[in-house]
C-alpha cells in the first residue's frame, strides 16, 4: 500500500495548490481526481460562466449600437455552437493546464479515479489503497434538485447540464430567483431566448437589502425578463414541446409552459460517496463536513476545504481555506475562517460587489448605523458608457466609524467593490475614505463623495 505524508481529495481550487504547498516543503503527496481538473470553478462555473457572459453582452451591446452611433448592419443573431466552442476551448485548456501543472510537481503524485475512505487515514482509489497521515478533503459540490412534484418525470437542466447547450431555448424556465438563476437567465435572454424567472421569496436574492433586490429585478425586467416572485405549491409536467410549470402567486393559480427547464435553487456537497462514516468523519444534517475554525475535522488529521465544508460557496473561500490550512500547518500560524470578511460578486450586467453586512444586518446588530446610497446614474463614467442601471451603498458603524458592508450594484461593481473590502480588511476608519483621491472618470472617484454623504438610519 503506497505510504504518503499527505492525501489531497479533488481538484479544485484548494486542493492543487495544497498540494504544490505540501510538496514543496518536501513532503510526500498524492492528489486524487475522478473528474474534470479545476473543480466548480473552471469546469461548470466561474470560467464557462463568464465566458458565457462575455458573449452575451457582446450580444446585448451590438443591438445597442445605434445609442452609440455605430452603425450594424442587418439582424444581430447568436451562432449558440460557435458560443459553446469558445466556452469549451477556454474551460478545456485552464483544465488541462491545472492537470498538468499538477504532473509536474516534484514529490507529488497524480490519481485518476473516485476515493472512498476504508479506515480514517486510508482511502480506496479504484481499488489501490493509499494512506496518509494528513488527508484534505476539498471535493467540492452540485446542484441540489429540489423536491418539486413531478421533477423526476420532466427533463431538467442544472448549472451543469446547461452548459452543454447548442441551441437558444425557445423558452427558458428559471426555478431560483438568486445568484444561478439570474446570470443564466439574463445570458439566454441576450442570447434570444424568452424566460421566465420563478422564486418562492418574496423578491429576488432575499438576503441583499430591498432596493438591491428592487434594481436587479427592474433591468432584468426592462431586458424582457419575466420575474415571477412569492410562488409556492410548485409542481412540473412534461409537455409535448418541452415543461410547464404550475405554482400559485398569492391565492391565484399560474401556469407556464416553456420549452427547457433550469433548477437554480441551491446546492448540496460531494459527501454521500467518500465513506465518511467509515472514517468517522462527522458531517451536518445537509451534508456539510464539520470544521472547526482553522477547518479540522472531528477526527485528528483529517481537514475539509472549499463547498464542502460549508464555511463559504466561492472560489476564493476555497482558496483562502487553502492559505489557512497551509499557513497553519507550514507556517506556524494560527489562522482562522474569522480572519476574513464575506465578499462576493452577482455577474449580471451590471454586477454586483458585495461586502460585509447588509444594511438590515447591521441594523439587527443592535448597532447605531450610518448609511449613503447613490444612485449610478449619478456617476460620471456611468452615464459616458451607456450604463447608468444601479446603485451604491456604504453602511458604517456610527460609534467606530468602522465601515460595515457596502453593495456596489453597476458598472465594474465587480471590481470597485474591492476598494472598500481593503479598508475594512485594514481596520481603517470611513474617514480614511472620505479623504481620499481618487480618479476621475472612474465608478471608484464616487466612494469618497459616497462616504461624505454618511447619515443616521431612522428607525
Amino acid at each position: 500500500m503506497p505510504t504518503f505524508d499527505s492525501i489531497v481529495i479533488g481538484a479544485g481550487q484548494a486542493g492543487p495548490s495544497l498540494a504544490k504547498r505540501l510538496a514543496a516543503a518536501g513532503g510526500t503527496v498524492a492528489i486524487v481526481e475522478r473528474a474534470a481538473f479545476g473543480g466548480t470553478c473552471i469546469n461548470t462555473g466561474c470560467t464557462p460562466t463568464k465566458t458565457l457572459v462575455a458573449s452575451a453582452y457582446a450580444a446585448h451591446m451590438a443591438r445597442r449600437a445605434a445609442e452609440f452611433g455605430v452603425v450594424v448592419n442587418g439582424t444581430v443573431s447568436v451562432d449558440m455552437p460557435r458560443v459553446k466552442q469558445r466556452k469549451d476551448a477556454i474551460v478545456g485548456a485552464w483544465s488541462a493546464a491545472s492537470e498538468a501543472s499538477l504532473r509536474a510537481t516534484e514529490n507529488c503524485m497524480v490519481y485518476r479515479g473516485h476515493a472512498r475512505f476504508t479506515a480514517p487515514h486510508v482511502m480506496d482509489v479504484g481499488g489501490e489503497r493509499l494512506a496518509a497521515e494528513h488527508v484534505f478533503l476539498n471535493v467540492g459540490g452540485r446542484a441540489a434538485v429540489p423536491a418539486i412534484p413531478g421533477v423526476a418525470e420532466v427533463p431538467f437542466l442544472t448549472n451543469t447540464t446547461v452548459l452543454a447547450l447548442e441551441e437558444v431555448p425557445r423558452h427558458l424556465l428559471v426555478i431560483g430567483g438568486s445568484y444561478i438563476g439570474l446570470e443564466f437567465a439574463q445570458i439566454f435572454r441576450r442570447f434570444g431566448a424568452e424566460v421566465t424567472v420563478v422564486e418562492t421569496s418574496p423578491r429576488l436574492i432575499a438576503r441583499e437589502d430591498a432596493e438591491v433586490s428592487d434594481a436587479i429585478r427592474g433591468f432584468l425586467e426592462a431586458e424582457g425578463i419575466r420575474i415571477v416572485c412569492a410562488a409556492h405549491d410548485l409542481a412540473v409536467a412534461r409537455t409535448p414541446h418541452g415543461v410547464r410549470l404550475d405554482l400559485a402567486q398569492d391565492a391565484a393559480p399560474l401556469s407556464i409552459e416553456g420549452s427547457h427547464l433550469l433548477l437554480a435553487a441551491g446546492r448540496r456537497p460531494n459527501t454521500d460517496d467518500l465513506g465518511l462514516e467509515t472514517a468517522g468523519v462527522a458531517v451536518d444534517e445537509r451534508g456539510y463536513i464539520s470544521v472547526d475554525d482553522q477547518l479540522c475535522t472531528n477526527v485528528p488529521g483529517i481537514w475539509a476545504l472549499g463547498d464542502c465544508n460549508g464555511r463559504g460557496a466561492f472560489t476564493h473561500t476555497a482558496y483562502n481555506d487553502f492559505e489557512i490550512v497551509a499557513a497553519n500547518l507550514l507556517d506556524g500560524a494560527t489562522r482562522t475562517v474569522h480572519d476574513r470578511i464575506a465578499a462576493y460578486a452577482l455577474y449580471t450586467d451590471p454586477p454586483l460587489g458585495r461586502v460585509g453586512m447588509t444594511e438590515a444586518q447591521a441594523r439587527a446588530s443592535g448597532r447605531d448605523v450610518l448609511v449613503a446610497s447613490m444612485a449610478m446614474a449619478d456617476v460620471a463614467r456611468a452615464v459616458e458608457k451607456g450604463e447608468t442601471a444601479g446603485l451604491m451603498k456604504l453602511v458604517a458603524d456610527a460609534d467606530s466609524r468602522q465601515i460595515l458592508g457596502a453593495a456596489i450594484l453597476g458598472t465594474g461593481g465587480d471590481e470597485v467593490i474591492h476598494c472598500v473590502l481593503d479598508l475594512m480588511v485594514a481596520g481603517a476608519p470611513y474617514t480614511v475614505l472620505q479623504r481620499a483621491m481618487h480618479i476621475h472618470p472612474t465608478v471608484a472617484e464616487l466612494l469618497p463623495s459616497l462616504a461624505q454623504e454618511l447619515l443616521p438610519v431612522r428607525a
